[in-house]
């Protein structure tokens, strides 16, 4: 699976943004997604993850109420829509996949080891 992070930007505190990860390569609805971020200096963190039907979703506290994650396997992508921003969220966005195979139908990954697949990396800056 190859991915592909896209939308970030630079946004002023309470702004939105739309994160796209678009998926080619291995059947897409095989794998559940994740979002992960990582700030200068620190390391990276969960942020959100969907299985592959789109059923199930779990977010970091820290996002919750402010972030969404959905997708449209039809056209094989994945989204994480971004709304009240804080200077805080500034990063580089990741989208990675995982087998959803791997994990029985209840458990939503959130350890980056758990993914199989990342994308290259998004930056949102947001301003204060």
């Amino acid at each position: 699976v190859q991915l592909q992070a896209s939308g970030g930007g630079l946004v002023q505190a309470g702004g939105s943004l739309r994160l796209s990860c678009a998926a080619s390569g291995r059947t897409f609805s095989m794998y559940g997604m994740g979002w992960f971020r990582q700030a200068p200096g620190k390391e990276r963190e969960f942020v959100a993850v969907i299985t592959w039907s789109g059923g199930s979703t779990l977010y970091a506290d820290s996002v919750k109420g402010r972030f969404t994650i959905s997708r449209d396997n039809a056209k094989r992508t994945v989204y994480l829509q971004m709304n009240s921003l804080k200077p805080e969220d500034t990063a580089v966005y990741y989208c990675a996949a995982y087998q959803a195979s791997y994990f029985s139908g209840s458990y939503l990954p959130t350890l980056g080891y758990e993914y199989d697949y990342w994308g290259q990396g998004t930056l949102v800056t947001v301003s204060s």
